[in-house]
């Protein structure tokens, strides 16, 4: 899909990833990407280069998401750009963040990168994880449905089977 015709909220979750750290407040560009390298506190969910968080705050900026806020003395020389979240980004954060994850096969990357970027941004999401478990029980019930009748569930349906399961128990305990 070409980066035009994206609807301005069907964001990539790296972008959903920069919004969520300008939340609390402005920040520039290098001090985000360092947040989202590998290894690092959000990089260790979900990872962007420094070329694409550039891009995605880009991006951001083009659907009116973020603006430009002031400048910074930057470390090795020259100003960093300070951006900010406008009203509109955190209306459609706040809306991401308490939105359930729809697949299964997002679990680990959506849902993880929504209750840590809640939790830092100080969102509560409670609601949102009772209807990700309901979400959740429906798709078992689906899993099952669909395995009526055969002998031994195929890889795929034993694998998701196993991470609603797991993703069941991971919201219990973490209520």
């Amino acid at each position: 899909m070409s980066r035009q015709a994206r609807e301005s909220h069907d964001l990539l979750l790296g972008e959903w990833a920069c919004l969520g750290l300008l939340y609390k407040k402005p920040s520039h560009g290098f001090a985000i990407a360092a947040r989202l390298k590998p290894g690092s506190d959000i990089g260790r969910i979900w990872s962007l280069t420094r070329p694409l968080t550039y891009r995605a705050l880009e991006q951001l900026q083009i659907h009116g998401y973020v603006e430009e806020s002031g400048e910074e003395v930057g470390l090795a020389g020259g100003n960093r750009t300070l951006l900010t979240m406008t009203k509109p980004g955190r209306a459609i954060f706040r809306t991401w963040v308490n939105t359930p994850v729809v697949h299964l096969r997002d679990m680990r990357s959506e849902l993880l990168l929504k209750l840590v970027l809640a939790d830092e941004c100080g969102i509560d999401i409670s609601d949102m994880l009772k209807a990700q478990r309901k979400n959740i029980k429906t798709l078992q019930r689906n899993i099952e449905s669909s395995l009526v009748g055969t002998d031994k569930p195929d890889t795929v349906h034993q694998w998701r089977r196993e991470i609603a399961e797991a993703t069941l128990r991971f919201i219990d305990s973490i209520k």
